[in-house]
């Protein structure tokens, strides 16, 4: 591990040590769950409330994985529920749509902290985030949430690195944005729409593709996956499978996107 790197660590400990208690954001992905850890590790579990979002645009195989991680960790964790589709404007699906989600999450996770004496909301962004189109960051800044990584000057190569170290498994977890970024600015979102999505994408991963995301464009299905898996689904058998099962969930027309996977793909016409 380089000295740059280890700098960063003890910078975040700083960082830890100033807000005291904290709730931590907690979806189970790569970046927030290096987050608990470090609170926890630095903080001692007592300090620290993992607090996780049960809500139509994340799949069950999410939460599993953030109620297993909270579990080895020895972290209290706290279920709170949340309908996005019911915050006004939000299944117009506004190009601030981001936003609206986060500026909802967020108000409830102060009063969380409120309710259990906590002093600090912390999130997992880091500098990588910063780059992108990411209106969420406006309620972040509002509402006062701090991010820790981005303060101590993480990347995302930087927090897979010392999560290897610390044998977190989620340390080459595929990166996952919610379902709602399937869909273009534009159109609604909907809770059909949701669900066919989120069933398309599991099976695909079942199929044992790593990175997916299935972009819906009402009754055309956009894949995407890593470059390097494109010719294990254009497989004959593969690629009829998809086309059968995609279009029993309720797509009309499944295409590939030959550029393969991207972060933020929905972005591009921005």
């Amino acid at each position: 591990m380089s000295s740059e790197l280890k700098n960063k660590i003890e910078k975040l400990k700083e960082i830890f040590q100033s807000v005291g208690k904290v709730v931590v954001a907690f979806s189970g992905g790569v970046d927030s769950t290096f987050l608990l850890r470090m609170a926890r590790d630095t903080l001692g579990a007592g300090n620290v409330l993992a607090v996780t979002a049960l809500s139509p645009l994340y799949p069950e195989r999410e939460l599993n994985v953030a109620k297993k991680m909270a579990t080895e960790m020895g972290v209290k964790h706290t279920l709170i529920e949340s309908n996005e589709l019911e915050i006004d404007g939000f299944s117009k699906n506004p190009i601030d749509r981001c936003y609206l989600c986060k500026r909802e999450l967020f108000d409830e996770l102060i009063k969380v902290a409120q309710q259990k004496n906590l002093s600090s909301v912390i999130e997992g962004s880091t500098l990588d985030d910063e780059k992108d189109y990411r209106p969420g960051k406006k309620a972040i800044r509002e509402l006062g949430i701090r991010s820790p990584l981005v303060e101590a000057s993480f990347t995302k190569a930087d927090v897979r690195e010392v999560s290897k170290s610390l044998g977190l498994p989620t340390w080459d977890k595929p990166s996952f944005a919610c379902l709602a970024s399937r869909f273009p600015y534009g159109e609604e979102i909907t809770e059909e729409g949701l669900k066919r999505v989120n069933e398309a994408e599991d099976f695909l991963i079942g199929l044992g593709f790593k990175q997916v995301r299935v972009r819906h464009y009402k009754d055309l299905a956009r894949i995407e996956i890593y470059k390097e898996e494109i010719e294990k689904l254009l497989d004959g058998t593969t690629r009829e499978k998809v086309v059968e099962r995609l279009k029993k969930i309720g797509y009309q027309y499944i295409t590939l996107d030959l550029q393969g996977f991207r972060s933020g793909s929905m972005n591009e016409v921005l």
